[in-house]
């Protein structure tokens, strides 16, 4: 990458640059708080709303809120609304190590052409319908494939797939589990 470059793969990588600086000089600028609005719909079918979020301290908005429907297909008794929890869980594991992947080549001058990951992951619905104590409520296992086509060599590309799983956050959750605190109240 020439110093004149400024967009790499998409990414800004002086502003890249400028934040990972700023993060290492101010360690709390890098907490990030998401949070997410649900609302059950009816049968398996719920909505859930993205806006806000509070980073480095700072509460901050997207310009519009994004709303993703969740439901099953009709084999599992939904209406198809939009993809289940586990699979919307997939596109999650997907879209950030890919994020991850494109981040970590931009900073390292990487050009990337094509990315796409496939994932697919195997689920015993004993577990979730309580038909079994032997069985996970979860996926018993994902595989994933990434396909790369980038002006690097194998090795290149196998490091920024190594980097980008370990440098997933969502990849880091699946794969070690995060603690999961829960409450709840009466709606009046």
């Amino acid at each position: 990458m020439s110093p004149i470059t400024k967009q790499l793969n998409g990414v800004n990588v002086q502003r890249l640059t400028e934040a990972m600086e700023n993060m290492k000089s101010h360690p709390e600028s890098a907490i990030l708080r998401h949070r997410a609005h649900n609302r059950w719909v009816e049968g398996g079918h719920s909505r859930t709303r993205i806006q806000d979020f509070n980073l480095g301290g700072k509460e901050m908005s997207r310009s519009m809120p994004f709303e993703i429907h969740g439901d099953e297909p009709p084999a599992l008794l939904g209406e198809d609304h939009g993809p289940g929890a586990t699979e919307a869980m997939l596109h999650a594991l997907a879209a950030c190590v890919s994020t991850t992947f494109i981040y970590h080549a931009a900073a390292r001058g990487v050009k990337v052409d094509e990315l796409n990951i496939e994932l697919e992951a195997e689920l015993d619905l004993r577990g979730i319908l309580g038909l079994s104590s032997d069985v996970r409520n979860g996926y018993s296992r994902i595989n994933m494939t990434f396909h790369v086509k980038a002006e690097a060599s194998d090795e290149i590309c196998r490091d920024l797939c190594e980097l980008a799983k370990k440098h997933s956050p969502v990849f880091d959750m699946i794969s070690h589990g995060v603690p999961v605190e829960t409450s709840w109240r009466r709606k009046a």
